[in-house]
């Protein structure tokens, strides 16, 4: 799960959960009450991620830093399941859609929402509180109410379902 490489160790805050089945390796700093999926790939291993607070990671994204690059994830993120990010920054309160892909150096604005299958490309920056999405994506419209509202919705869904793991735990069961 956590993986020292190169004499860097991942830092986990308090009140985050971590998956027994993701990795995270190298130099990555993670936030207090986040959520980090099952599935997940963090690779800090030559460049450096940093998650801020109660950020959910969700199943199965893959995040890495380019060489000698760091990548900062914001406070209250929701990266959803299957998203690759190679990006350099994540401003807080974003919504990151299933199997969107944020490419080398690109950059989203705070409280932008990224949509499903959507490609930022390679250095691209998203403006804040936009809705973008497509191939490359692009403004679609801007953020309203009801995406806020849905997105702390979420948000709140998965700082609570992290605190129930580190509670409950989970127990293996073998199949006979």
């Amino acid at each position: 799960m956590l993986f020292r490489f190169d004499r860097q160790e991942p830092v986990v805050g308090t009140g985050a959960y971590v998956s027994e089945t993701a990795q995270v390796i190298g130099d990555v700093r993670i936030g207090s009450n986040c959520y980090i999926g099952h599935g997940v790939i963090l690779r800090g291993d030559y460049g450096s991620i940093e998650i801020g607070d109660e950020t959910a990671v969700e199943e199965g994204v893959i995040v890495h830093a380019p060489p000698q690059n760091h990548c900062s994830i914001g406070n209250r993120v929701t990266i959803g399941h299957g998203a690759i990010i190679h990006g350099r920054r994540i401003g807080d309160s974003v919504t990151v859609g299933m199997g969107a892909i944020l490419s080398i150096r690109s950059e989203v604005g705070t409280e932008a929402i990224v949509a499903e299958g959507a490609v930022v490309g390679q250095g691209q920056k998203i403006p804040e509180s936009i809705v973008a999405g497509g191939n490359p994506a692009r403004k679609l419209r801007e953020v309203n109410a009801d995406d806020r509202e849905f997105g702390e919705w979420v948000k709140r869904l998965y700082i609570d379902l992290a605190h129930k793991y580190l509670e409950l735990g989970m127990e293996r069961i073998d199949v006979r």
